[in-house]
């Protein structure tokens, strides 16, 4: 879309997100004519801001003259026009500082981060620990009866985990035998998903040398569904900074909303599938994110991963739509850069 506005629409619709985001407030035809900015008559800043307005990047707030972007068009703005700016020297010494601290452990270090998000950015940071599988101690296939067998695994934890599966009637004894060998090597003291790839990399080109009925056998073991993770958490720190700017009385009933909704785990739980998918920064406006479901908040979330790159979880920060995105965007992109380092390191 960002195409179809010409240049008088583009500099006129920039001047009025830019002081939207940094005032809050509508911005009306004279107000820009004063500026002196834009060599336009109020009139035909009017006719431009209609214009806009027929778009959809543009609206009215109650009986304002004034326009305020909507959340497609900050979307808009901040995908095709906005600039995004570059950390401080002193905001990255403090990233590096607060995350770096010798001692602590992933999850001490995780905390630390989001309360220094808090504190950089003025808005409620979040912190997303997804769903996170045991190791496995020991694993052993179990014949029951013709087409069925067991899969008792015994997790580093204690824990001891049931998987039932459908084989073939005439499987033999030997198989479950050699399949459980392969696997207590291949598996001790890891997660079946950090393991699975190496094992059907080893499948594949015979290494193993294992035959077609226990590949097929250990294939389906490993691909089977499992309860024993971990619920997975989310931290939420900062929700006051969420009423600070609240001006009326439907502003203040959003954020006690949104409140809540933050504290319900199993809500706030649904971010775990938006950071499975996650590549970078992910940056949601508005009504844009089914999650919360109310226009009003956004939310920069980004990934960051363990030393096999694998996703782990994700950190960022939640706030009014006005949120300063030039400077929270690359100071979320940032800390998680951090994180995943020192992940990798421990």
């Amino acid at each position: 879309m960002i195409t179809e506005l010409n240049e008088r629409s583009r500099e006129i619709f920039k001047y009025i997100v830019s002081s939207y985001l940094e005032s809050g407030d509508p911005v009306g035809s004279r107000t820009i004519s004063k500026q002196g900015l834009i060599k336009l008559s109020p009139a035909s800043i009017r006719n431009t801001m209609a214009d806009l307005e027929e778009l959809g990047l543009l609206q009215s707030p109650h009986t304002s003259a004034g326009r305020i972007p909507t959340d497609l068009g900050l979307r808009l703005y901040v995908d095709g026009l906005m600039e995004v700016g570059r950390l401080s020297d002193e905001e990255r010494s403090a990233i590096d500082s607060q995350c770096g601290v010798k001692g602590l452990s992933p999850e001490d270090m995780i905390s630390q981060a989001s309360s220094l998000l808090t504190n950089l950015s003025s808005c409620a940071s979040l912190v997303v620990a997804p769903k996170q599988e045991d190791a496995v101690k020991q694993i052993q296939f179990v014949r029951l009866e013709p087409g069925k067998a067991l899969i008792v695994m015994v997790m580093q934890n204690g824990l001891v985990e049931n998987r039932l599966m459908e084989v073939p009637p005439d499987l033999p004894e030997s198989a479950f035998i050699t399949a459980s060998n392969y696997l207590n090597a291949k598996l001790s003291g890891k997660t079946i998903a950090s393991a699975e790839k190496d094992i059907l990399s080893d499948i594949k080109s015979s290494t193993a040398k294992l035959d077609t009925l226990t590949q097929d056998l250990i294939r389906r073991g490993i691909a089977l569904p499992h309860t024993s993770s971990s619920a997975g958490h989310i931290i939420v720190r900062g929700q006051s900074k969420l009423l600070e700017d609240v001006r009326a009385i439907e502003d203040l009933e959003r954020a006690r909303a949104l409140l809540g909704y933050l504290d319900e785990q199993k809500n706030m739980l649904k971010l775990l599938d938006l950071v499975g998918n996650a590549q970078g920064v992910q940056l949601f406006i508005g009504t844009e994110n089914q999650i919360f479901d109310q226009s009003g908040w956004s939310m920069v979330l980004a990934p960051y991963k363990n030393r096999e790159q694998r996703i782990i979880g994700a950190i960022g920060v939640i706030g009014p739509t006005r949120l300063n995105y030039d400077r929270i965007i690359p100071m979320v992109d940032y800390t998680s850069q951090i994180i995943t380092k020192l992940v990798d390191e421990m």
